[in-house]
């Protein structure tokens, strides 16, 4: 299912009002997941289990929260351009796909940027971006990469290193306050990036600034490229630190929907707010759990394996058919 939009509506106007916005974000988050494992067995690798802990999150963003323009950039992403610089009036970044930067209208910046074919299928199922857009992934000269830059579907900056991205958003929300915007900036994040130390910093910027019209969306799902937190390096108690840096932080559990909208429906206050998302690397796939605790990167290690997985992918179609 397709979101249908006319010239300067709403892209989610619809859903917003719709008692039964649950239901269609479900079918999206079902179609993350499809669409990422059918992407690895295509190409022996992927970040799977970053769909599988995510796709409930960028569901809810993209069908309920966030209130973006329709797409103004082309369903099959343009080549790269080349990198911005006051020589290069050929550049151009991948905001385009969550409409146009207008007072009103939200921004949304990405910042665990491994998690790219994630947001590209999020993109999909929301019709913001052309299925074929996939067919050139990570290919040389293709805006859509393996690991999202500025000029990636989606991407507004270049996140580099993790925790870069929620300073960045954090001076859009400062310009966005400075001249009294109504839009918002919503940032969705990785826990794993808690463990840097450009992420406090930024958070500390948040609050003394009183930037009340930032939202960040934490996938809480416990693992990072070494395997679970806990080991590498805890976070914990994460709510509590984030609290003590000023934000308004709301739990919940990352695969409720109702749980996931609800704290972007509260009145703005002048604090940023901070949704920490406990999520399942496995959720939607528990074939995936036998991988435990590495679960960062997915490549098959034998046939069999691949077949198993395939079967998944089958039955994940399967369970989405009659939607």
């Amino acid at each position: 299912m397709k979101t249908k939009t006319t010239s300067g509506a709403l892209e989610n106007t619809t859903i917003l009002t719709s008692p039964a916005w649950q239901e269609r974000a479900s079918e999206v988050a079902q179609g993350i997941r499809r669409r990422v494992l059918a992407h690895t067995l295509r190409n022996n690798g992927g970040y799977l289990s970053q769909a599988c802990s995510s796709a409930e999150i960028l569901a809810t963003l993209y069908t309920r929260v966030m209130r973006l323009g329709p797409s103004i950039a082309p369903p099959v992403p343009r080549r790269f351009a080349g990198v911005p610089s006051s020589r290069n009036q050929d550049s151009f970044t991948g905001a385009g796909y969550n409409g146009p930067q207008t007072p009103d209208l939200d921004r949304f910046i990405f910042s665990p940027v491994h998690y790219a074919l994630v947001l590209y299928a999020a993109l999909i199922e929301v019709g913001r971006l052309a299925e074929e857009a996939l067919e050139a992934f990570n290919q040389d000269g293709s805006t859509v990469e393996l690991i999202g830059a500025e000029h990636s579907p989606g991407h507004e900056v270049t996140a580099g290193s993790l925790a870069q991205a929620i300073s960045q958003a954090g001076g859009i929300a400062l310009a966005r306050k400075l001249r009294r915007e109504k839009g918002r900036v919503w940032v969705f994040m990785s826990d794993g990036e808690f463990q840097e130390g450009q992420t406090w910093e930024a958070l500390a910027s948040l609050s003394f600034h009183r930037l009340g019209n930032i939202g960040v969306y934490v996938d809480a799902n416990a693992q990072q490229c070494d395997g679970a937190i806990t080991d590498v390096m805890t976070i914990e108690p994460l709510a509590e630190r984030l609290r003590a840096f000023g934000a308004e932080v709301h739990e919940t559990d990352g695969h409720d929907l109702n749980a996931l909208a609800a704290p972007s429906n509260l009145p703005v206050t002048d604090r940023p707010l901070v949704v920490l998302a406990r999520t399942d690397p496995c959720r939607g796939l528990p074939l995936l759990q036998e991988r435990a605790p590495k679960l960062h990167y997915v490549r098959f290690k034998d046939q069999a394996e691949f077949d198993r997985y395939q079967h998944a992918l089958t039955q994940l179609a399967a369970s989405g058919e009659g939607r």
